[in-house]
C-alpha cells in the first residue's frame, strides 16, 4: 500500500467518524477493504497524531475539548456569559470540565462570596486569575489525560459529601429526544454533579444538537435549563420547553 493510499484512507476515516461518532475496527476494514490489522495501525499512528480516540474495538472523533484553540469562540463567550447571569453572590456552584464551560469563568468576576467545586484543571487555574478569589474545591479521583479532568469513583464520592446551587455541565452532542450526550465513557461524574445541585444547567453551541453520540449523558428530566446560542431554531426550543427544560438564547455580540 502507498503512502499516498494510506493517507486517503485515514483521511476517510475521520470523515467516516465525524459523520457516525463511532466506529469499530470491523466496519472500518469492510468500508476500506482492508484487513483489521491495518486499520489498528492506522487508529493508533492517528490517536498518536492528536487526531482520534481509541474506544471499545474502534474509535470515534477527538472531541472538540480537546481541539487546541486559543480563546473561546464569541458564541463560547456569549453561552459563558448567559449561564453567569444566572449566578447571583454567595452561590455554590459546580462546574464540570469543557471549553464551553470555562468560557463562563471570566464572567464570575464580579462575584462575591462564591463557593466552585470542579473536576477541571484548566476550569480551576482560570478560577485562581480571578481578583475576586472564589473558594476553590477540587473534586480530586483519577485523572484523565484525554479530558484534563478528574473522573472516577473517588470524584464521586467527593462530590457527594457537599451540596450545591446549581451544577454546569457541558455536552459533546444535543439529543433533543433523549437528552444530552458525550464523548465521554466515564459519565457517573457528571450525573452526580447532577445529584449533588439543586438546578442543572446544561451549556451547548446549537451547532451540537443531532450529533449522534453513543453515550447518553443527562436525561432531560434530570435538565433545568439550557443555555445554548442563538442558532437554535424555534422547532427545537419548544421541544424542549414541552419537556420542562428552559431554553437561554445567547446572542453574540459580534463576529462567531
Amino acid at each position: 500500500m502507498s503512502k499516498r493510499n494510506t493517507q486517503q484512507r485515514r483521511h476517510g476515516i475521520l470523515n467516516l467518524l465525524n459523520e457516525m461518532g463511532e466506529a469499530s475496527v470491523e466496519l472500518l476494514a469492510r468500508h476500506f477493504e482492508t484487513s483489521e490489522v491495518t486499520i489498528r495501525k492506522d487508529l493508533t499512528a492517528m490517536e498518536n497524531h492528536g487526531l482520534l480516540l481509541r474506544r471499545r474495538g474502534g474509535a470515534i472523533p477527538l472531541p472538540r475539548e480537546l481541539v487546541v484553540e486559543g480563546a473561546p469562540s464569541e458564541v463560547k463567550r456569549a453561552i459563558g456569559r448567559a449561564a453567569a447571569a444566572l449566578i447571583p453572590d454567595h452561590h455554590r456552584i459546580v462546574i464540570d470540565y469543557g471549553r464551553t464551560t470555562a468560557a463562563m469563568i471570566p464572567e464570575l468576576e464580579c462575584k462575591r462570596g462564591l463557593v466552585v467545586m470542579t473536576n477541571s484543571l484548566h476550569v480551576a487555574n482560570a478560577l485562581r486569575e480571578l481578583e475576586n478569589e472564589p473558594t476553590l474545591l477540587m473534586t480530586g479521583g483519577t485523572w484523565d489525560p484525554h479530558f484534563e479532568a478528574f473522573q472516577g469513583r473517588v470524584a464521586e464520592q467527593v462530590l457527594r459529601d457537599y451540596d450545591f446551587d446549581r451544577a454546569f455541565i457541558g455536552a459533546d452532542g444535543i439529543d433533543l429526544e433523549r437528552g444530552t450526550c458525550t464523548f465521554n465513557e466515564q459519565i457517573g461524574l457528571s450525573r452526580v454533579m447532577a445529584e449533588v445541585a439543586r438546578e442543572v444547567v446544561v451549556l451547548a453551541e446549537s451547532s451540537k444538537v443531532g450529533r449522534r453520540i453513543p453515550n447518553l449523558e443527562l436525561p432531560w428530566e434530570r435538565v433545568d435549563t439550557l443555555v445554548t446560542d442563538a442558532g437554535l431554531n424555534d422547532s427545537a426550543q419548544q421541544q424542549l420547553e414541552v419537556l420542562g427544560v428552559q431554553v437561554i438564547r445567547a446572542e453574540t455580540t459580534g463576529g462567531a
